[in-house]
């Protein structure tokens, strides 16, 4: 990516240890990034709503408030994306902050120019899904997505979702009744370049569901052996 291609995008680094902020933080300078830093969990909170980063590279392990309670505190984070930073290799930790809504995760210790090199995949991916050709709503039945303010209403009640979970039903709504494999919204959500796993996916449908609820338990189905779809039938 070339400088000018990211001039005034925005890294916030929250890391405690100093020598890691400083390192990836002078990595992301050099590739024309903005960059703020913080050492703790409150102080991360803080920068997000003063500096209002692109994206955020979070340490899980860090006092005060840990990368998962910070995720949880987010209220806001539309157009934000989140990297999370973990000693650990255990899927059910790496399964745990996709779920509170991180956009990717790398183990450390990593490789600096690998962490830059997702950071913008996920630049842009997010300036993709932003794109002007994104435009109107789509209603089917008791929910209804605006793809413009990228919200979705649920019975007339705003939905909070993270901007992987938007993508996810706005990508399926607008495609009723077409199956799509795992790999196939791996590939257009999160990007080929994307390392985690198709379990990824799951996760999301999941939480989808749960948050469409009652109103249209129907919508978002499993298409067993294949993948999902979303229909405006009901399922019989």
């Amino acid at each position: 990516m070339k400088v000018r291609d990211t001039l005034n995008k925005r890294i916030l680094v929250v890391d405690d240890e100093k020598s890691i902020a400083t390192a990836v933080s002078y990595a992301f300078k050099r590739e024309g990034y903005i960059v703020d830093t913080a050492s703790d969990g409150e102080e991360a909170l803080e920068k997000v709503t003063s500096f209002r980063p692109d994206v955020m590279i979070l340490d899980v392990m860090m006092p005060k408030l840990t990368g998962y309670e910070v995720c949880r505190k987010l209220e806001n984070r539309r157009g934000m994306g989140i990297i999370l930073l973990t000693v650990k290799n255990d899927i059910v930790d790496k399964v745990l902050g996709l779920e509170l809504g991180a956009d990717d995760y790398m183990t450390k210790p990593f490789d600096v120019r690998e962490l830059v090199a997702r950071a913008k995949a996920l630049v842009r991916r997010m300036e993709k899904n932003e794109a002007p050709e994104a435009v109107g709503e789509i209603t089917v039945g008791k929910v209804k997505v605006n793809l413009i303010q990228r919200t979705l209403h649920v019975a007339n009640d705003l939905v909070k979702l993270t901007p992987k979970e938007f993508d996810l039903i706005a990508l399926l709504l607008a495609n009723l009744e077409r199956v799509y494999t795992r790999e196939d919204l791996l590939d257009l959500v999160w990007g080929m370049d994307y390392a985690g796993g198709t379990r990824t996916v799951d996760i999301h449908m999941q939480r989808l569901r749960k948050k469409v609820g009652e109103a249209e338990p129907y919508l978002l189905q499993t298409v067993y052996g294949v993948g999902y779809k979303a229909t405006a039938g009901i399922n019989e």
